[in-house]
């Protein structure tokens, strides 16, 4: 373990699930004198030797969050963990935080652990904003010299100066996290561990603290653990990444790959949840449902790829003013495209009953990241406007199937991206001249190629 800071060998979890039987006397409330009574009786069983194998309790089963897990992290290493719901991320964060402690298998960290789990971890309700960051650091083992040269920094990061001097059981969940973010990344920690608590907050935000992550393990050389579903955050910020999967290791590579695995055992496995359904109680026109039907499934799509937008229209009052149109709308809010179904003699204009809308996009080039959907259903004969859904059917657009050699994608370098072919030929030494003659010369040989 000379260059390791972080080794894990054999590693395992297990909780005990305790499963209630209906009608059952031994899940009745107990007073305290029956506790007592039962803790004896146990006591005393276990110095009793018996030959027979004592039968299996059908109430209790044996859940392995995590099951022989290894590898190493190297100093300075950014280190994506991913993987479905249940595949144990959580749990290998909390053991490498030393919040909970293993069933089997062993752990060696070299250097001090911040740790940015949930909202609510390592902040002490009834303290303001400034006793915490003091309490954060004395943890981490700083004193309070060194605290003070970074409080400025850490404050203006968290963007809660006015703020300081308040319990911070009176913050709003995004202000908590920045400021509980904050006192991590800037306190020093050899190792920053770091859960999809960062959703909370604001898109902004959301970007400066990926930055300052970066920066942490590129620039200043430490260690950072980043959990994450979304695979556009993983591949902005690391290169290696571990998959896990029933808590079992399934991938240790390069995180292009571990990408890879991940969306083709979405695609397989996930339920749709790029979706939308009405509540049970809508009466008149409405929307009834939508889908979007992503390349990878669970709402991924890669870039370049077809895409089917869905909608079924449910119709008590047909008209042949009805009308429907849909946008794709950014995570900034930003309208990027519309689309629209404007036909008075469509079947949902005619009669009642329910009716799907098939809008089939052949190549969706927009550019990578999250992605919703605001709809429209109108009657133009009366200008009334029935329906506007806002930010429903959420989707993400990746674009780790399209190579890039030089670097690596950027978040916000633009927002559509088209295709597009370049050619390199040798300049003459004559000066040409641009005029309009030669322009349509130009133009009109392009044209009879």
């Amino acid at each position: 373990m000379a260059d390791s800071i972080i080794r894990v060998e054999d590693l395992g979890k297990k909780y005990i699930l305790q499963h209630q039987r209906e009608n059952s006397s031994a899940y009745r409330y107990k007073a305290l004198r029956d506790v007592i009574a039962d803790r004896v009786k146990s006591f005393t069983k276990s110095f009793t030797k018996s030959s027979q194998q004592p039968a299996s309790d059908p109430t209790r089963e044996e859940f392995w969050a995590l099951k022989d897990v290894s590898f190493e992290i190297k100093q300075g290493e950014a280190i994506g963990i991913i993987g479905r719901n249940g595949a144990g991320k959580s749990t290998l964060l909390k053991i490498l935080s030393r919040i909970t402690e293993p069933t089997e298998g062993c752990i060696a960290i070299r250097g001090r652990v911040a740790s940015l789990l949930e909202v609510g971890t390592g902040f002490h309700p009834e303290l303001t904003g400034r006793e915490n960051i003091y309490l954060n650091g004395s943890i981490l083992g700083m004193s309070r010299t060194e605290i003070k040269k970074k409080f400025d920094e850490i404050v203006t990061f968290a963007e809660v100066e006015r703020f300081l001097d308040t319990p911070v059981k009176r913050y709003s969940s995004g202000m908590y996290v920045r400021l509980a973010f904050a006192v991590a990344a800037h306190l020093e920690p050899e190792i920053l561990v770091v859960d999809e608590v960062l959703a909370v907050g604001d898109s902004s935000f959301q970007k400066k603290c990926l930055g300052k992550m970066g920066d942490v393990a590129t620039k200043e050389g430490r260690t950072v653990l980043f959990v994450s579903h979304s695979m556009q955050a993983i591949a902005q910020l690391t290169k290696r990444c571990i998959l896990l999967s029933k808590g079992n290791v399934q991938f240790d590579g390069s995180t292009d790959q571990a990408v890879q695995l991940y969306l083709a055992g979405q695609k397989e496995n996930a339920e749709q949840q790029a979706q939308y359904e009405a509540p049970a109680d809508r009466d008149g026109n409405h929307l009834a449902w939508a889908r979007v039907y992503a390349s990878e499934g669970d709402g991924i799509h890669c870039w370049g790829k077809p895409i089917t937008f869905e909608f079924a229209l449910k119709i008590t009052q047909p008209n042949e003013g009805l009308r429907f149109s849909f946008q794709i709308v950014s995570q900034f809010q930003q309208p990027v495209c519309i689309f629209w179904s404007f036909d008075s003699d469509a079947l949902y204009c005619q009669k009642p009953g329910t009716f799907i809308l098939r809008c089939e996009v052949p190549k969706l080039r927009l550019y990578m990241g999250a992605y919703t959907l605001t709809t429209w259903f109108s009657d133009r004969r009366s200008e009334t406007l029935m329906e506007n859904l806002r930010e429903i059917c959420p989707f993400e657009v990746s674009m780790h199937n399209v190579e890039r050699l030089e670097y690596p994608w950027q978040p916000d370098e633009c927002t559509y991206l088209e295709d597009a072919t370049w050619r390199t030929v040798e300049a003459s030494n004559q000066t040409i001249e641009f005029t309009p003659a030669l322009i349509q010369e130009r133009q009109k040989h392009n044209g009879s190629k």
